[in-house]
Formats: structure tokens, C-alpha cells, sequence
């Protein structure tokens, strides 16, 4: 029994001077593991007589209590210790200037759209948005556009099936507001619109904005002033551009709208004309009660004449070295 005490007194020893966890767990398992020293003593109860064994048996329990006792209270020191140098390490000067965040930008195709719509939207258009995924009927049929017409092409559209696309023009929301809007109507469209093609001046997706006027004595001379004031002010009067004739199977008579960029290179940004009679017949609409006008604008080629872009598709590469030029 002297010997068990004298390992008893080692042990407490042992464990006030532990460091580690590890430490605590060797001692741990020296003294109260399977073959640890106090528990074979505590096996050995059964070579003594019933008096003896439970004076010794107590003895051994309230020894094995200590013992827990000891190396909780020593564990839980270690971990705070342990815990204060962590904290010491990590901890947080509050004197110090904060970390400045950086405020992000609007995406100057963004920038563009929103211009567009404001201008719009004085002029007493209202604005609205549509599906990019189509049906035939809304994106080709209703607008007039041939069977044969190359753009229902599987090379130039995107087709689901054989009814369905995503949408090559925003036009087809113009059959979409006639189809649902009272006379008379003035609204801008602004939208994703999809098309297989892919260089400089070309991408997959592009924005464009509709714009759709149907009224009494809606006139060209009326739409031109629109385009042209609308650049105009969009360009703060440092442009040079042209009108020429063109054809869309929609309106009639139609034109497009040319830039002259900086190296002097005319670059289409948008088309319109007056609405064709048929696309007004198609939605039930009188064509000698009623005219109107329509445009397209492609907003990537008008952001890229004002910011001086070469090629188109630095707009979707995320490129922040790119998108910061334009805060």
C-alpha cells in the first residue's frame, strides 16, 4: 500500500508539471488505463477478505476520483492557456483605420441602357420587358418575315424546336404589346436577344432596345427626329452620322443609322421605319386609322463609338482591369 501512495503522489506531481494534452493522456492512461496501475490494484480486491476489501475498495475509489479530478482541472487550464495565446495572437488593434472597401461600378453596357431609357421615358414612353425565349409565331410570322427569310436559318438561330428559339430581335415584343396594350402605344423595350454569330462586332447575346410608336398621324419625319435628337444627346453633340435606305420585312419605308468612329469607319448602331400595314393588319389593327414607327438599337455599338472599344467582346470577359475605366 506504501508503494501504491508513493505512485499516487508521483502521479499528482506529474500532472501539475504536464505541458500538453498528450502529456495528460499518457498519464492518464499509466494510471487509470486498462493496465493502468490503479485499476489492477482495484483487480486485486478479490484476493482479499470481505472487511478488507471494502476498506481498500473505498480507499482506491476515492484515489481514482482524485485523480479524474486532477487531470480535468489540469486539462481545462491547459486548453484556457492555450486559448489566451490564440487569442493574443489574433487579436484586433480597434484604433487602427479599418480595410476600405472598394465601391463597385455600374457595367458601361448597363450605363448605356439606363441613358436610353431615361431619354425615353421623358419623351413619354413607357417601358417594358418580354421572353427571351420565343415562339415562331411572335418572333417571325407576326412581324412579316418570310419562311425563307435566312435568319430562321439553324446557322444564324438558336432553336429548342420547331417552334420555339431564343429571340433574335426585340421586335417580337412589338407583336406582344399590340397583342395586349390599348391604342395608342409608345414603349421602349430594352433586352437580351441571341443570334449565332461570334467576332469583333458580333457576339451570341447582345442587347438591344425596341422602341414602338402607334398613333394618328405618326410620321418618318417624327421617328427621325426621335433617332436623331436620342444620339444626339447621347454623343453630347460630337457626332457624325448618316441615314440610308434599308429593309426589314416589318416596316416600310425602313432605314438604319450609321456612326463615323474615330478611325473614320461608319459602324451600323440601329434600325427602324414606319410599321409595315400587314404587321398592323395581322394584330387587328386599322392600318389607314392608324400609323407607326418602330427602331432598334444595338446598345453594345453605341457603347462601344462612345468609350472608343474596338472589340465587342470585351464586354463579357469580366476583365476587372477593363470594367474599371468606366466609373
Amino acid at each position: 500500500m506504501k508503494l501504491l501512495m508513493k505512485l499516487i503522489d508521483s502521479t499528482k506531481k506529474e500532472i501539475i508539471n504536464a505541458i500538453t494534452i498528450k502529456d495528460l493522456e499518457r498519464i492518464r492512461i499509466e494510471c487509470l488505463g486498462k493496465r493502468g496501475y490503479l485499476n489492477l490494484k482495484i483487480k486485486e480486491l478479490n484476493l482479499l477478505n470481505n472487511e478488507k476489501k471494502k476498506i481498500v475498495g473505498s480507499l482506491l475509489n476515492k484515489i481514482k476520483k482524485d485523480i479524474q479530478t486532477e487531470l480535468f482541472l489540469k486539462k481545462n487550464n491547459i486548453l484556457k492557456n492555450l486559448l489566451d495565446l490564440d487569442l493574443k495572437k489574433d487579436k484586433i488593434d480597434v484604433t487602427l483605420t479599418g480595410r476600405r472597401i472598394i465601391n463597385g461600378n455600374l457595367h458601361p453596357i448597363t450605363t448605356t441602357i439606363n441613358f436610353l431609357n431615361f431619354f425615353f421615358e421623358k419623351l413619354g414612353f413607357n417601358c417594358s420587358n418580354g421572353p427571351e425565349i420565343e415562339d415562331i409565331y411572335h418572333n417571325f410570322d407576326a412581324l412579316n418575315i418570310d419562311p425563307n427569310h435566312p435568319s430562321r436559318d439553324m446557322k444564324n438561330t438558336f432553336w429548342f424546336d420547331c417552334n420555339r428559339l431564343l429571340r433574335t430581335q426585340t421586335s417580337s415584343m412589338q407583336v406582344r404589346i399590340m397583342e395586349t396594350k390599348s391604342l395608342p402605344i409608345r414603349y421602349i423595350i430594352p433586352g437580351k436577344v441571341y443570334r449565332n454569330d461570334y467576332d469583333s462586332t458580333h457576339t451570341p447575346m447582345f442587347h438591344q432596345i425596341e422602341g414602338l410608336i402607334i398613333d394618328k398621324n405618326i410620321n418618318f419625319s417624327q421617328l427621325k427626329w426621335i433617332l436623331e435628337s436620342c444620339l444626339i444627346e447621347f454623343f453630347d453633340n460630337n457626332i457624325e452620322l448618316r441615314f440610308r435606305s434599308s429593309y426589314f420585312p416589318f416596316t416600310v419605308p425602313s432605314i438604319e443609322i450609321d456612326i463615323k468612329g474615330n478611325q473614320g469607319k461608319w459602324l451600323e448602331i440601329l434600325g427602324g421605319g414606319m410599321i409595315h400595314p400587314k404587321v398592323l393588319k395581322n394584330l387587328n389593327i386599322d392600318p389607314l386609322s392608324y400609323s407607326g414607327c418602330a427602331f432598334g438599337i444595338g446598345v453594345e455599338r453605341l457603347t462601344m463609338l462612345k468609350y472608343d472599344i474596338f472589340d465587342i467582346r470585351s464586354f463579357f470577359k469580366n476583365d476587372i482591369r477593363f470594367l474599371k475605366q468606366f466609373k
